[in-house]
């Protein structure tokens, strides 16, 4: 690959994930594989985020003494954005890392003709500013959708952002890193180019159809 791979890309590098990757790119893979395999994916990925949570020290007490051992720093929230609709697909693989993260949702839709990102949803009660937000789509193709719902995290003050997708695309990760280079992008693959219409090549074909069922016959 003739990419450059921007400083804030964490790029997932092992064996379980590539097998399992495989599997999902598979046109024959059916509804309930692609599914199951997607929340796995998701899990790895969130187990990777993960790494960047803050830690405190804590004194216990073991069977033989007291410790002073690490635990999580929870005093910082943290949210789950998934993207509607194929974000939908990764929820119960960041859930069962982060049990108590908190759901927030945006639907953001793709014109077909001029591929920019259409809002039509958008729910983010409360005040998000001093949590770490993680966007999560299975795909990061133009990166037009991401883009947008940073922007949307930032106007509401939200300034620790993470974004996490299966599949990326040069052309998409180059988008949000030039936009964005503070912001961690975490991702199992980057793959060849978008082609005429902005589909990832060779990608996956549509994540959402795949994962809803709603491909066409």
């Amino acid at each position: 690959m003739s990419f450059e791979i921007p400083a804030n890309v964490h790029l997932i590098d092992n064996p379980l994930v590539t097998d399992r990757l495989t599997v999902l790119r598979m046109k024959k893979t059916n509804t309930r594989k692609f599914r199951e395999i997607v929340k796995e994916i998701s899990g790895f990925l969130a187990y990777e985020i993960g790494r960047t949570l803050p830690m405190k020290d804590v004194e216990i007490q073991t069977p033989m003494r007291k410790t002073v051992q690490k635990r999580i720093d929870t005093s910082k929230k943290m949210a789950i954005v998934p993207i509607l609709r194929a974000g939908v697909g990764m929820i119960p693989g960041f859930t069962k890392v982060f049990p108590d993260v908190q759901i927030l949702n945006i639907g953001v839709k793709r014109d077909e003709t001029t591929h920019a990102p259409i809002s039509y949803y958008e729910n983010f009660p409360g005040d998000i500013r001093a949590q770490k937000c993680i966007i999560i789509d299975p795909m990061l193709a133009t990166g037009g959708s991401i883009e947008y719902t940073v922007e949307k995290l930032k106007a509401k003050g939200c300034k620790d952002i993470v974004i996490a997708a299966i599949i990326t695309a040069p052309e998409g990760i180059a988008r949000i890193s030039g936009a964005y280079p503070d912001i961690p992008i975490f991702c199992c693959a980057i793959d060849d180019h978008l082609d005429k219409d902005k589909y990832i090549i060779p990608g996956l074909g549509d994540a959402g159809d795949r994962i809803f069922g709603t491909e066409a016959n």
